[in-house]
């Protein structure tokens, strides 16, 4: 058996209906199968519910006192001790090569931050979603994003949006010892961490193939987060960054009718 180098971290809350598909996704990787990547979970609500299903699939448990999104993904880091991570979300599926694939774009270019693949969504019921204009849109962000590796080439192409699905992304944890979630951050607490990440020296890469499912229903906090308008509220101060407040309210214009395809 080869030496661990990958962690599939998932994250996981209260009592999830999804959360057993999302555990078989990732013990079913090629790269667990190799020996190379291991699962582990981390919640800041342990339950019988969550302590069963890992039990069931022999997966270590970790917790700690949770304090939000942002909170509980710096937690879950901490306690990974291989070279890479994914942070799996606990309602999301992995496709089986997923890991593999990662795993060997790391190690092909060491001075990789963060690698991250394309995606599809999925229903409640598991069923493909239609691409909808909010997903194209965010797939030619991301092939526009690797055409060239300049550092200021991407954070042009960054400026228009979040293309980057936060549970496609694998951590070097390696080149991000130091790295943290911004915990007064909702929504857009990943939107904020790659554009950070991007300043940092090495690189990032996208894959462009479709390696994992991520799943739109009613409860999820991407909806619930949405409907407040907690989203819109951080998109805006994102933006900013980049234009300032006159052109960012045009353009979150625009984004925010994009944001409405995550309910239907």
């Amino acid at each position: 058996m080869e030496k661990l180098k990958h962690t599939f971290m998932i994250c996981a809350y209260g009592e999830s209906p999804y959360l057993k598909a999302c555990i078989e996704s990732c013990v079913s990787q090629t790269l667990v199968e190799a020996g190379v990547s291991q699962v582990q979970l981390y919640t800041s609500t342990p339950n019988e519910y969550i302590e069963q299903l890992c039990k069931e699939y022999n997966i270590s448990i970790f917790t700690l006192q949770g304090g939000g999104i942002g909170k509980d993904w710096n937690n879950a880091l901490s306690f990974v001790e291989t070279n890479y991570a994914t942070i799996a979300h606990q309602d999301d599926v992995y496709v089986s090569d997923y890991g593999e694939a990662v795993f060997e774009a790391f190690e092909k270019q060491k001075q990789c931050n963060i690698v991250f693949t394309d995606y599809s969504e999925i229903d409640n019921e598991g069923n493909l979603r239609k691409r909808n204009i909010n997903l194209y849109i965010k797939t030619f962000g991301l092939h526009m994003l690797s055409i060239l590796p300049f550092k200021w080439y991407q954070r042009r192409i960054y400026a228009f949006g979040n293309f980057i699905s936060c549970p496609a992304v694998s951590y070097n944890m390696d080149r991000l010892k130091d790295f943290k979630f911004d915990e007064t951050l909702k929504m857009t607490l990943d939107w904020d961490a790659w554009e950070r990440i991007m300043k940092k020296e090495g690189h990032i890469k996208y894959i462009s193939k479709k390696l994992m499912f991520h799943r739109i229903h009613e409860d999820s906090e991407t909806t619930n987060n949405t409907i407040d308008k907690t989203r819109e509220i951080e998109e805006q101060v994102l933006f900013e960054r980049y234009w300032g407040k006159s052109i960012s309210k045009l353009i979150m214009k625009f984004y925010t009718f994009n944001q409405k395809s995550n309910n239907t």
